[in-house]
């Protein structure tokens, strides 16, 4: 009886693993951080400025170190000037900014609501040709519509008047486009057609149903609208002429050109510094106030 040969294990191979390339990776870290950095700075450095150039007085203002405080007293000084001088017209300026930003905001995010909400749900002719047009106007900047839209307010007789600014800051494209992608993304037509079934009409649909699933989507169309009317200039620069519709844009200028005729003898240079640094105040406590609903607002579309 034979017995078979039983062949010998094969020898274990040992595959060699490069190590992973930790040197690499690391650098790339310390270059996207180092991107980051130069970033940051780039977009805090003006903003540092106008904080340390706040507390300097006019002459220091010119030759003292840029970037670094001299006088921190001064600024308090500089606060009680800016709203003193000519009897508080910064303060009026403000309070017509106010207004400028928050009618055009809510009017704005009204309009932008409605038609965002009928270009995503409802069906009717030119649908597409209409929002194609619509994506178009976003492309258009706003200062090559100032003239077309100051001829067209001249012929009814409001220009120079709080709505030659109000009423073209009505119309934001972006905010319609915004709102229609959050409707399509966020709003089912099943919730719309169970609201209709239980005999609700298309306006208490679009308030009880749609408008509470919309906020983060409408707190950042406000926010956009109020931020860009709250910024504007060109727009009152043509429209307006009445130094008491000013807003705190063109109200700035006005006294920075005048420095200038003056030579900084009048002091107002500092004004201008102060007055700027003030302004973005009420932005920068809004967007601290309402950035978790306008991050929730930007990222729609981005997961499904």
């Amino acid at each position: 009886m034979t017995t078979a040969a039983v062949p010998a294990p094969a020898p274990a191979v040992t595959v060699a693993v490069p190590a992973p390339r930790r040197t690499s990776s690391a650098k790339g870290r310390v270059t996207v951080n180092a991107v980051m950095v130069a970033m940051i700075l780039y977009f805090l450095l003006p903003f540092w400025w106008l904080v340390v150039a706040a507390t300097k007085n006019n002459d220091a203002l010119f030759s003292t170190a840029a970037l670094w405080f001299h006088q921190p007293g001064a600024f308090f000084t500089n606060l009680r000037q800016l709203f003193t001088y000519n009897d508080g017209e910064y303060l009026r300026w403000m309070g017509n900014t106010a207004i400028y930003a928050g009618v055009s905001g809510v009017g704005a995010t009204a309009v932008a609501t409605l038609a965002g909400y009928a270009f995503a749900k409802y069906r009717f002719p030119g649908r597409s040709l209409l929002f194609s047009s619509l994506l178009g106007a976003i492309m258009v900047p706003a200062t090559a519509l100032a003239i077309p839209t100051y001829l067209l307010l001249s012929k009814v007789a409001l220009t120079n008047t709080m709505w030659a600014v109000i009423l073209p800051s009505l119309l934001n494209p972006f905010g319609v486009y915004l709102v229609r992608v959050y409707v399509q993304e966020f709003l089912p037509d099943e919730l719309l057609e169970a609201a209709r079934v239980d005999g609700a009409g298309e306006l208490r649909v679009l308030w009880s149903v749609a408008l509470p699933t919309l906020k983060p989507a409408l707190v950042t169309v406000l926010l956009f609208s109020m931020v860009g009317t709250w910024n504007n200039f060109f727009l009152p620069l043509v429209m307006l002429n009445n130094d008491k519709l000013f807003p705190l844009t063109v109200g700035l200028q006005s006294w920075y050109q005048g420095a200038l005729i003056q030579s900084g003898a009048n002091a107002l240079f500092t004004l201008v510094i102060a007055g700027s640094l003030v302004a973005i105040i009420p932005l920068i406590v809004a967007f601290l106030l309402l950035q978790r609903y306008w991050r929730g607002g930007l990222t729609v579309g981005s997961l499904k």
